[in-house]
């Protein structure tokens, strides 16, 4: 879509304020905003709901930590292979979890992503225990100086920048991938799935197959999310797989619009903005955001995306009317 062509190239411009904090800030949006869309794999298009998705969140930023900090393996390798091992995780947990239904599945879920938070806590000669991974390397970014030599405005950023950079146009591609496979025949067949499984195995359609490969792809591209997140933090920690992390995205998913491709992105974006400003001013931010909660579900269920989507279309029937 050109607005989200153009949101993306606005973004690149946000170093160029000169602040550290908003290049913090819009680094952790991006991330947040990818781990918050894979969830929405499962959640909007799938209609599973997990309470287990920071599990993978976690392997892939350990994952990254692991190869980059431990075994000295470059960026290029180490990214991709956090999203190989969330998946491989989310295929085995996926295998008994899709064969449960409702709070059954969301429980179980659950319960997997305990079991790699005791992991991460308790095996101190691989994840550092509760002490965590510190001092994840940066990518190396040495190209930049050569480019810069023939380009001069590449250069004069700072590390933290041309790694926010990065995160933009992996995000970027990582958001491409999933917005062709919510669009493809395999998308609609999850939406089918999700408005009624058993009509769809009725007609021959293998369910329990189709919940697992979202299931994959949705720990595989947490994984990624995972894996930019830990770099980012400079550190690894077991917090990062810890229930809360779930809790976190899933209420950036309800909050943004669940079932819409944009809304997830939009929910991170806004819960982010949101927690820097009232914190500032109180301490009483966990108050404030189930107030917003509750008011959002009760007088919009479709989330922020939804609402302005709903709005669009009532006020375009009015002009039509009008017209």
């Amino acid at each position: 879509m050109p607005w989200a062509v153009l949101v993306l190239l606005a973004a690149f411009g946000v170093p160029a304020l000169g602040s550290r904090y908003y290049t913090f800030l819009a680094n952790d949006v991006v991330v947040w905003a990818l781990f918050a869309t894979s969830l929405n794999l499962l959640v909007g298009y799938s209609g599973l709901v997990s309470f287990g998705h920071a599990a993978y969140f976690g392997v892939g930023a350990y994952t990254t930590g692991i190869l980059m900090k431990k075994l000295g393996v470059g960026f290029l390798l180490a990214f991709p292979a956090a999203g190989l091992a969330a998946g491989l995780f989310a295929l085995v947990f996926g295998f008994f979890c899709v064969r449960l239904t409702r709070i059954y599945f969301a429980m179980l879920t659950l319960a997997f992503a305990q079991i790699v938070w005791a992991i991460c806590f308790k095996w101190n000669e691989v994840t550092g225990g509760e002490q965590g991974m510190p001092e994840i390397p940066y990518p190396g970014f040495d190209w930049v100086e050569r480019v810069a030599a023939v380009v001069p405005w590449v250069g004069g950023y700072r590390t933290s920048d041309y790694f926010y950079f990065t995160c933009l146009v992996l995000v970027g591609a990582c958001l491409w991938l999933l917005r062709r496979i919510v669009a493809s025949p395999f998308g609609r067949m999850l939406t089918t799935i999700r408005e009624n499984a058993e009509r769809a195995e009725f007609i021959g359609v293998n369910v329990r197959r189709y919940e697992l490969a979202a299931f994959v792809l949705a720990g595989a591209f947490a994984g990624l999310a995972g894996g930019l997140f830990g770099i980012f933090n400079r550190g690894v920690f077991p917090d990062f797989a810890y229930w809360t992390k779930s809790s976190e995205v899933l209420i950036m998913t309800l909050l943004g619009g669940m079932g819409t491709f944009w809304g997830p992105a939009v929910g991170a974006l806004v819960l982010i903005w949101l927690n820097q400003q009232i914190v500032s001013y109180t301490q009483y931010w966990p108050l404030i955001l189930g107030t917003i909660l509750v008011l959002l579900l009760f007088v919009f269920p479709g989330g922020i995306v939804g609402a302005l989507a709903g709005f669009g279309r009532r006020l375009g029937r009015w002009s039509a009317r009008h017209a």
